[in-house]
Formats: C-alpha cells, structure tokens, sequence
C-alpha cells in the first residue's frame, strides 16, 4: 500500500491487470452478489432526480422494485445502496439481446437524457474505496466472475488504474490521477 493525498492506495491498483470481457461474464457483477451497488449520500439525491429520465430503459420488475423500495436503499449496516430486485440483481439492470446486463442509468447518459453516468462504485469496479475520517482506502475487489477481465487484462497489458482511468479522475480529480501514474512508473522500473 501507498499513500497518495489523502487515500492509501493498494498496490494492486497499479500491478495488477484488468479489462471488463462482457462477452465472457455478460455483466454478473451487476446480477450477482448479496447487495446493492453502493452509493455516496450525494448519488441519493441524483438518484431521486433522474429517475424520471431513467425510468422509461428500465424493466418492468426493476420499475416495481424501485416504486416500492425507493429509488436507492440503507442495508440492515446502514449502508446506502442500489435496490435490488427479489434480493438478486440491482432494479437498474437491463438486458441487451445477447443476455448481457446493462445499466439502465448509462443507457439513459448515453442517449444525452441525464448528465450522470452512473454511480460512482459502479464506474470504478474492480476498485472500491471505503471512506474513513482521515482518509479514503482505494482497493481492488477481486471476485472469481472477473477471472475472465484479468486474463484479458493481462493479455492485453492494461493495468486496473488504466483501465478505470475516466472513473479514477472522477473521483479524486485529474491531479490526483497524475500522481498515481507517476507512483505506477516507478513501481515498475
């Protein structure tokens, strides 16, 4: 681990290879796990906003889902979280005609309808970053479902902090994301 401003940054993150393979693992991060994506307060309000825009790519079991739970959710940890839909996939997923989740908040940025692409723990994935009174912890999640990314990943020789660039910046800012390149260059000479 390193520090870098205000994170500490697991090494991982710059050693480590990855590219999302969706033809292989068709989106089962979106599908699988125990929980919602997680969510920063101020994605909450967004939520609630764009919802409107956003409703019309969902499906009807997402749409039910979010009329009854809300357009996000606290887990029994207090936690803010995407809805779920029966306790399986997030409300927001939709399917292309491969079978393939998709984000329906994306679809909708996409087609230049909301300002918000998605959130952020979404846009970040394989990194997740746990806040903390002094500092944020930036890590890789690694999840078996991925196996298929990280050979991708390493065939193509794409680092994890590469490859979620764009969400890196969004988060900690472009000078932020500047240092950490020069950590990775020296860590790999």
């Amino acid at each position: 681990m390193f520090q870098l401003g205000k994170t500490i940054v697991s090494e991982d993150i710059v050693q480590k290879e990855f590219v999302c393979n969706l033809s292989a693992c068709k989106g089962t991060c979106c599908v699988e796990g125990e929980a919602g994506a997680p969510l920063d307060e101020d994605e909450t309000k967004i939520l609630e906003e764009i919802y409107p825009k956003v409703k019309p790519f969902l499906r009807k079991e997402g749409v039910e889902s979010i009329e009854k739970q809300g357009t996000w959710v606290t887990s029994d940890f207090g936690e803010l979280e995407t809805p779920l839909i029966d306790g399986k996939e997030c409300a927001y997923v939709i399917f292309d005609s491969k079978g393939t989740a998709l984000c329906a908040i994306e679809e909708a940025y996409n087609k230049d309808l909301i300002p918000w692409k998605k959130p952020i723990s979404c846009h970040l994935y394989p990194v997740r970053v746990k806040d903390y009174a002094e500092f944020s912890a930036v890590n890789y999640h690694k999840w078996e479902i991925c196996d298929d990314a990280c050979s991708l990943g390493k065939e193509l020789q794409v680092p994890i902090y590469k490859f979620v660039k764009e969400a890196l910046v969004r988060k900690f800012g472009q000078h932020w994301y500047d240092e950490l390149e020069k950590v990775a260059k020296e860590k790999t000479i």
